[in-house]
């Protein structure tokens, strides 16, 4: 969108927030880059300039706004909507990547060379990989200094600096003030961490946002032990690469407030990617409804609560095994297998709320799970032990850069795995926007109230109209039963 900058600029004089994280506003005058939606006078149009990244803008030059913070901006919606090697490059950026295994792992992971990748970030985002890993370490480091105590150096270690002083180079550099004077302005403006140990912070998100079947959903399907409803919150346990943590997330006015207790620092960075990952916050609501709302049979689901969001998940290999636990039992039943796991294999955590127990197991803390000891018929065992395998063993792979297409292909070649539990997997665990369900029973009755048609196959065809978000259509069409996934629990 940046290079449209007749519509770029209508964005910025009209400060339309929903553009914020689409492109960045460079001021040539001032040398500082804002978010669309910055609340100063906009400047002259041949002052302005555009581009599609903030670390686009850092390596032009231009230091952040300190007014209206675009390095806070939701991420761009296109990145979870697309599926080709850019969009899988940022998703596994944004997921650190680049910090624990360099430029040559993410473009191992992609199957590219890393010249490749360069290549194409550099053509479509105007910042190879190193320079959008640094501007994601930035931000993380503000975050540090805002919300900790910590020592100045622990935080630049902790968000991936390799040295204290390109710490302080790169902070000087991208927000125009020093690490300590940062902490200083947080201070006077109210935001001292609460809770030592706690890192507090908000989330922002491109509204509309109905929280109602995103917060429902975690919570009705919530696992004990590993995730609850506490308090106006939904807390789980977070398996990350140097430790685990865990997360409150609440649904607020404009944000989702969310407080984070981590083992190590150093994965903040990946902790915040899950979280907004999980609930679907970079994803743009108004082209979502636009599309669903052409429709007179959605029209007036989407018009009763617009914005709904596509719950996802923290670990796309723990939702796959959970996927297969729920295979044809109610969700109370996917629950008792799901924790029945947990408690056996389990690592156990401390919380001090009391609540949670346990992380859920990885896959190679499943590797030598004794089929006999699973409360499942035999199908389903050698369903889910065979997923685990290949889970274990990396020849399935479902993580934030995984290409869906290959992905669909190996789920569909394990025994046990059909169109349901591919589908519901695509859509919750890989994040891919169109997924469609229409096998689910919720589904189907949905589509009978509404006089859509009944088989799997005319449904489908009836829905290439809500494509590319054929997902947001069944959070939707769920709505149609009176569910606990669909409401705020009490």
């Amino acid at each position: 969108m940046h290079t449209d900058t007749a519509r770029c600029v209508r964005a910025v004089r009209s400060k339309d927030a929903r553009f914020d994280g689409w492109f960045f506003t460079a001021v040539l005058t001032t040398g500082i880059y804002c978010r669309p939606s910055c609340p100063v006078v906009a400047p002259k149009a041949a002052n302005m300039t555009f581009y599609p990244s903030a670390a686009a803008c850092q390596q032009a030059g231009f230091r952040a706004c300190k007014r209206c913070r675009p390095d806070t901006s939701p991420g761009s919606p296109e990145w979870n909507a697309r599926a080709d090697s850019v969009a899988r490059a940022m998703r596994l950026i944004q997921d650190g990547v680049v910090d624990r295994e360099g430029v040559t792992g993410l473009a191992a992971r992609l199957g590219y060379s890393a010249r490749q990748v360069e290549r194409q970030l550099l053509a479509e985002l105007g910042a190879g990989p190193l320079a959008l890993a640094r501007s994601q370490r930035a931000q993380t480091a503000r975050v540090l200094i805002e919300t900790t105590g910590l020592p100045m150096a622990e935080v630049a270690f902790a968000a991936g600096f390799s040295s204290v002083r390109t710490f302080n180079d790169t902070v000087r550099e991208v927000f125009a003030l020093a690490p300590g004077e940062l902490r200083t302005r947080a201070a006077r403006g109210g935001r001292a961490p609460a809770t030592p140990g706690v890192i507090s912070l908000r989330l922002p998100y491109r509204a509309p946002l109905t929280p109602g079947n995103l917060f429902g959903h975690l919570a009705a399907t919530a696992v004990p032990g590993v995730e609850e409803w506490r308090e106006g919150a939904y807390r789980r346990t977070l398996t990350l690469p140097h430790g685990h943590g865990i997360v409150a997330l609440s649904p607020r006015a404009g944000h989702i407030d969310c407080r984070l207790s981590l083992t190590d620092p150093r994965d903040l960075t990946q902790a915040i990617s899950r979280c907004r990952r999980l609930l679907d916050l970079d994803a743009d609501p108004v082209a979502v409804d636009e599309v669903l709302r052409s429709d007179p049979q959605l029209a007036p689901l989407v018009d009763a609560a617009p914005g709904r969001r596509v719950p996802r998940t923290v670990d796309a290999a723990e939702f796959a095994v959970r996927a297969v636990l729920g295979q044809q039992v109610s969700t109370a039943a996917a629950r008792t297998h799901a924790a029945r796991l947990v408690r056996a294999h389990g690592v156990p955590v401390e919380d001090p709320e009391g609540g949670l127990t346990h992380l859920f197991p990885q896959p190679g803390a499943l590797a030598d799970l004794d089929p006999e000891a699973l409360a499942l018929p035999r199908s389903r065992r050698v369903t889910l032990t065979t997923l685990v395998a290949a889970l274990a063993d990396g020849s399935l792979r479902l993580e934030e850069g995984a290409d869906w297409d290959e992905a669909r292909a190996r789920l569909t070649a394990l025994p046990g795995f059909g169109p349901w539990t591919v589908e519901v997997i695509a859509m919750r665990a890989l994040g891919d926007p169109d997924a469609f369900l229409p096998t689910d029973l919720g589904i189907r009755r949905a589509a009978e109230r509404l006089g859509l048609p009944a088989t799997p196959a005319a449904f489908t065809a009836r829905a290439t109209r809500w494509r590319p978000w054929r997902a947001y259509a069944v959070q939707y069409l769920w709505t149609v039963d009176d569910h606990p996934i669909n409401h705020l629990p009490a």
